[in-house]
C-alpha cells in the first residue's frame, strides 16, 4: 500500500469556513428576483408617462381635421408633409439611393444654372480636359498682371517709341 504523505498545514477534506452551495442560490434567485422587480417598476412608470402625456396633449387648432385622437400616430402618407429632415426609416436602402443619385450626377452632363449658362461634365471628362489644357497659372513674382492701365500705358510707350528717330549709334559718329 501507498502511503499517504502529508505536507505541513495540509488537512484532508474541506475547510467549513467555505462557501456553501445554499449562498450561492440564495443570491442567484434574488438576483432574478431584483431584475424582475426593476423590469415591472419600468414598464409601470412608462405607461404611467404615456397616460399622462396623452392626457395633456395641446389641443389643435380648430381649422385642422383631426383624422385621429393621438396626433402621435402618424400614417406612412403623412410623413411627406413634415418638414425637412426628417427620421430615416430604413437607412441602408435610403443611403444607398442618395449614393446612387451622387454617382450619376458626377458622372452625367447636365445644367447647373441655365440662365447663367455654367453646365456639369462627367469628372472623367473634366479629368481629360485638364491634362490637355492645363491649369490657370499665376504670374511670376515681381512681374505685373496684365490691367487695363498697363496695357494702355504700354501702348502709350510703344506709339511715343514710333514718333521719335532712330537714334544714332555711337560708332557711326
Amino acid at each position: 500500500m501507498a502511503e499517504q504523505v502529508k505536507h505541513e498545514g495540509e488537512t484532508a477534506g474541506f475547510e467549513p469556513q467555505d462557501l456553501g452551495s445554499h449562498a450561492v442560490y440564495v443570491f442567484l434567485g434574488a438576483l432574478a428576483a431584483g431584475t424582475i422587480l426593476v423590469a415591472v417598476v419600468l414598464w409601470g412608470l412608462y405607461h404611467a408617462m404615456d397616460a399622462y402625456e396623452s392626457k395633456h396633449q395641446p389641443s389643435q387648432s380648430p381649422l385642422v381635421q383631426q383624422t385621429q385622437a393621438d396626433t402621435r400616430d402618424v400614417s406612412p402618407n403623412e410623413i411627406n408633409t413634415f418638414p425637412q429632415p426628417r427620421l430615416e426609416k430604413n437607412e441602408r436602402l435610403e443611403i444607398n439611393q442618395f449614393r446612387l443619385r451622387e454617382e450619376q450626377t458626377l458622372n452625367s452632363y447636365g445644367w447647373v444654372d441655365q440662365e447663367a449658362g455654367v453646365v456639369r461634365i462627367p469628372i472623367d471628362r473634366a479629368m481629360q480636359l485638364i491634362a490637355q489644357r492645363g491649369l490657370p497659372t499665376t504670374p511670376k513674382s515681381g512681374s505685373v498682371p496684365p490691367s487695363e492701365v498697363n496695357v494702355v500705358n504700354q501702348t502709350a510707350q510703344g506709339a511715343d517709341a514710333a514718333n521719335r528717330p532712330p537714334a544714332k549709334d555711337k560708332k557711326q559718329r
